[in-house]
């Protein structure tokens, strides 16, 4: 599986209805991420809520334990953000029986630290309640009546929770460094923990095409396992009745897809069946994530975006929406725009 590439997943609306541009100027993509939780404001932990423009999270992170004259590691965020783009995060500092620096000393033409206050413990990855995402697409053209059709219904029915493509690397890099990882490749830890979740979203995002081939990725199938909305807990829907299944129209709950790993898959009859089918497929990938001990885990396959809010404007089109931590923006546009990037 060497020059591994990428598959054209499919849509769940029909294929895009238009196409233009995104992220010609960092402006074009703006990202603002709401912790799960509010900061104590008393602890050993720095918290640093900053804006960055065409910057990434690993680099500010760096930037931050340099000034604080800190090791790495005591450096924590809840999330990896785009590079090109204008994005507002969350970072923690650990500082213990130390009084903060000067953190205005630390901003820069790319960084603001917009607010400072104090926590007990480390900012943890995940611990969010969303991601704001305001994106302009310059040159939009296509039909607007159809894009307009798209727009409300991922408004009211949602969107497959596909993992982007940059979660893969550069033409399915990620993806290919894991396969070499199984051969006997020796990787970093943070590079080896890149490569896994590459290779265990990629099986992700097969189970989860399959599903929307067959209509069913927001339907539950027999043996389903569903996930509560904006939620990890789950459940087995053991019988599925009226109940179960007007929960799901409804977007209370959201069938699953499984994150490959060891350990029991929960699901029975069809979904097993299903999933069984299709990663059997790729057995480098499935038995290269099992001997590599990681843990088997599901995912919701759709992702409800009802503050979803847009607007046309001479060849402009503005889209505004929240995602929960984990899902992707261009999940939702790879649904109404073939974009240049």
């Amino acid at each position: 599986m060497s020059h591994f590439i990428l598959p054209a997943w499919p849509f769940a609306y029909g294929g895009p209805s238009g196409r233009g541009t995104i992220r010609t100027f960092p402006e074009d993509f703006i990202v603002e991420e709401l912790l799960a939780f509010e900061p104590s404001g008393t602890g050993e932990h720095a918290f640093l809520q900053i804006r960055k423009t065409g910057e990434n999270t690993d680099y500010v992170a760096r930037q931050l334990a340099r000034f604080a004259d800190v090791r790495q590691r005591d450096i924590g965020f809840a999330g990896l953000k785009d590079r090109h783009a204008v994005t507002t995060q969350w970072f923690s500092v650990w500082l213990p029986g130390k009084a903060d620096p000067d953190w205005a000393a630390f901003a820069s033409a790319s960084i603001e630290v917009l607010q400072a206050t104090r926590h007990a413990r480390k900012l943890q990855r995940g611990a969010l309640s969303c991601n704001r995402f305001g994106l302009t697409v310059r040159d939009w053209q296509g039909d607007r009546d159809k894009a307009e059709a798209q727009l409300n219904a991922l408004k009211v029915s949602g969107i497959p929770n596909y993992f982007g493509e940059q979660r893969f690397g550069h033409q399915g890099r990620n993806v290919e460094q894991a396969l070499a990882l199984f051969q006997g490749k020796k990787a970093g830890r943070e590079q080896r923990s890149l490569y896994l979740s590459a290779a265990r979203s990629f099986l992700f995002n097969q189970v989860l095409a399959s599903r929307v081939e067959q209509r069913t990725w927001n339907r539950p199938l027999p043996g389903e396992i569903c996930m509560l909305d904006q939620s990890h807990s789950r459940f087995k829907a053991d019988a599925l009745d009226r109940a179960i299944a007007g929960r799901v129209e409804a977007g209370e709950i959201h069938p699953t897809g499984v994150l490959w790993g060891r350990g029991d898959s929960e699901v029975t009859e069809a979904v097993a069946a299903l999933e069984a089918e299709v990663i059997g497929r790729l057995p480098e990938l499935a038995e290269g994530l099992q001997d590599s001990g990681v843990e088997i885990e599901r995912r919701a396959l759709r992702v409800n975006v009802p503050d979803l809010a847009w607007e046309f404007s001479d060849d402009r089109l503005q889209l505004r929406f929240s995602l929960p931590a984990g899902s992707y923006a261009t999940a939702l546009l790879r649904e109404v725009i073939d974009w240049n990037d």
